[in-house]
């Protein structure tokens, strides 16, 4: 049997997806009084429990051969250093202790590329980078480098793990709506009057999930792989939301520093609305940031093989349709 942390969210719910596709018993932890809506209809056993719940996960891994630790907290939003340190640095450690505890097999831990420590422009990000919380930009990143090294003091320990650092996550099933998902929606919608100049590595939730498999099957154990997938220009994005909704583009583009400026008010209305931003200072900083990402280990070792950043975006739309979450 294996086990889900963070079952519920994007790529969470898309992996149980596929491992019940392969015939899997799957076992997940969902959070008291969680919405569970990704996952209704899947026929999984559920165990209620938190990361941050030792006991929990020690019922959660009980007899588990392997643990898919997808559970962390995404947040582009500025302020909330202290409950990411819990979740994505004290949670990953007390996961790594119950499955070194429980004898689990194989323990899968999805970190970020933005855990590994980031190099001028122009060098490509590869897996020998250091996970180094110090040379990482923003909270998040740094809460996702000490998150990775505490699974790989794991493995000193003796734990199996295999660490996965995905780039940004696009597709379908997007129920909580990921930040390219709520792009696209407020595009479709007619909330998106301007763009920010800059470019990122976008990946498949399906195909990251297909990367995480092979690596339960096929990874070494203590090794990092990549899971990215196409660098693309924001107005590229914008070019291809266009030509498949047929809805106008907009052209008006906000410059760097005041996007900046902007993005920090725009996060504070947002927190005080109970609402997801567009973009934040930190968002905006990633847009400019080095996102020459290399896939080819996982590629090799793996055979990981990431499809055409074209088809997510339309894909994801079209899901977005399907459950009434954009005009038709």
């Amino acid at each position: 049997m294996f086990a889900v942390t963070g079952a519920t969210g994007h790529l969470g719910n898309v992996l149980i997806r596929e491992l019940l596709k392969r015939n899997k018993k799957v076992r997940v932890v969902i959070l008291p009084g969680e919405d569970t809506a990704s996952i209704e209809g899947l026929e999984v056993e559920r165990i209620e429990g938190n990361v941050l719940d030792p006991d929990s996960l020690r019922r959660a891994f009980q007899g588990i051969e392997v643990v898919f630790h997808c559970a962390g907290i995404i947040s582009i939003i500025p302020g909330q250093r202290e409950q990411l340190f819990q979740v994505n640095v004290l949670g990953t450690k007390n996961v790594v202790d119950i499955c070194l505890e429980e004898k689990v097999k194989r323990l899968i831990h999805i970190s970020s590329i933005h855990a590994l420590s980031e190099p001028e422009k122009g060098v490509v990000i590869t897996e020998e980078r250091p996970f180094d919380p110090e040379n990482v930009l923003g909270d998040y990143s740094h809460s996702k480098a000490l998150g990775s090294l505490e699974v790989l003091k794991g493995v000193e320990r003796g734990l199996d793990a295999v660490i996965i650092c995905p780039s940004g996550i696009i597709g379908p099933y997007d129920y909580r709506l990921s930040e390219m998902g709520n792009l696209i929606v407020s595009y479709i919608n007619g909330k998106l009057k301007a763009y920010i100049e800059g470019a990122y590595d976008f990946v498949d939730v399906r195909d990251v999930v297909e990367g995480i498999i092979l690596a339960s099957e096929k990874g070494k154990k203590g090794e990092c792989y990549i899971l990215s997938g196409q660098q693309i220009t924001v107005i590229d994005i914008l070019k291809y939301l266009e030509e498949i909704s047929g809805i106008k583009a907009p052209s008006v583009k906000i410059p760097y520093q005041i996007a900046k400026v902007f993005g920090f008010f725009n996060a504070w209305y947002c927190s005080i609305f109970k609402t997801k931003p567009l973009f934040t200072p930190y968002s905006v900083d990633v847009l400019v940031s080095n996102s020459l990402f290399s896939n080819q280990k996982a590629k090799d070792s793996l055979g990981y093989i990431p499809r055409p950043i074209y088809e997510s975006i339309s894909d994801s739309l079209q899901w977005f349709r399907e459950k009434g979450m954009v005009r038709n």
